[in-house]
């Protein structure tokens, strides 16, 4: 599986990246909304996308927005997480996350939910 991981905190993303590489899934990160646009400038072959809410320059919302206005995107579901308030940014967002999570004590759970929103879009 391929993963595009946006974050802006280091710990996070590092997290994140042992978990997937842990099952041989190949992990991408980018810093913030911004990066992970310029990242899928030139690949669209990610099979989920998972990215923080609140970051620096562009956050999830703005980025969740500018990417489904993409032709590819229909196919690459995005998991946000948030240590805010999951409802408020559920109504902030004029675009539906294809999940909006709390951010997990266990990053495992993120892992889960990402390998079940792939194998949904495969079936």
């Amino acid at each position: 599986m391929r993963v595009l991981v946006v974050d802006d905190d280091e710990i996070h993303l590092l997290i994140l990246r042992k978990i997937f590489e842990r099952s041989h899934d190949l992990v991408v990160t980018a810093h913030n909304g911004l990066e992970a646009l310029k990242v899928l400038e030139t690949d669209h072959g990610f099979h989920v996308i998972l990215t923080d809410i609140v970051m620096p320059e562009m956050d999830g919302i703005e980025f969740l927005m500018n990417f489904k206005k993409q032709n590819f995107s229909k196919t690459i579901p995005v998991i946000g997480f948030t240590a805010g308030d999951v409802e408020y940014y559920r109504k902030k967002s004029s675009v539906a996350f294809d999940s909006l999570v709390s951010k997990p004590l266990d990053f495992n759970d993120l892992y889960t939910l990402a390998k079940l929103k792939v194998d949904a879009q495969l079936n």
